[in-house]
């Protein structure tokens, strides 16, 4: 009896996901991912400006990744890798202890849920943000909070080190934040919460890692990028970074 090369390759892929193993991005179904029954509102609601299916396409997120997500806040793209690594991935959530408490009072919550049993919860400085034993990881995500180290007490040449140090040779650090003008630099973090695309790339790529690409589903240019982000005139202008360490 003859069985389908469809057939087969369905069972090949079944098999090694029963193992563990880390399929391809092309075979993780974010949509699917997005639209499981049991995300809450709060999520679904902010899904319309973060645009979740193309952001988990462009980090490349997989089952059985181990993950770092940096500035975790109250959890969502936390709850997002867990999603995407599933049962046989591992995520890692950092955020520093003078966290905002309403943000810290929705992740205690989402902890709570079955979904994010393989979530870590690393209370930390951002430029001290693991224990010493812990490395290795495939991705390490960083939404929307990086401008916030602009006005913190943070080293973030010493953090972004350490990003590099943790990676995987060969692993991607996946950056997203709101747009500041040209010339900004990393000035209005605390007035505009936003910094500028160059100057975040500069830290960046000074400790190491490399550019690898750009996304722009989050780009609004009609945004005069002079505000702040709290209740805008217009959608925010944001850009995505994807960085990598060299092999």
């Amino acid at each position: 009896m003859q069985i389908s090369r469809t057939i087969i390759i369905g069972l090949l892929a079944c098999g090694a996901l029963l193992a563990g193993a880390q399929l391809p991005a092309s075979a993780q179904d974010y949509g699917a991912l997005i639209a499981a029954p049991d995300r809450s509102d709060a999520d679904r609601q902010t899904d319309q400006r973060r645009d979740p299916v193309k952001l988990l396409t462009f980090t490349g997120v997989r089952p059985g990744m181990k993950v770092l997500d940096m500035g975790a806040g109250g959890g969502y793209s936390t709850e997002l890798m867990a999603r995407s690594v599933g049962p046989a991935g591992t995520v890692y959530a950092q955020d520093s202890t003078d966290a905002n408490a309403r943000a810290r009072e929705r992740f205690e919550a989402r902890m709570k849920t079955p979904i994010m049993k393989n979530v870590t919860v690393l209370t930390r400085p951002f430029d001290d943000p693991l224990p010493a034993d812990v490395g290795g990881f495939d991705l390490i995500t960083f939404f929307f909070y990086y401008h916030d180290t602009t006005y913190m007490a943070v080293d973030r040449a010493v953090m972004n080190r350490k990003l590099f140090a943790a990676l995987k040779p060969g692993g991607f650090l996946v950056v997203a934040d709101h747009s500041a003008k040209p010339g900004a630099g990393v000035t209005v973090g605390k007035t505009l919460h936003r910094i500028e695309e160059a100057a975040l790339r500069q830290e960046i790529e000074a400790a190491g890692f490399r550019l690898v690409a750009k996304a722009d589903f989050l780009r609004h240019p009609e945004d005069p990028r002079d505000e702040p982000i709290f209740r805008p005139k217009v959608p925010v202008d944001e850009f995505v970074l994807k960085f990598q360490k060299p092999n």
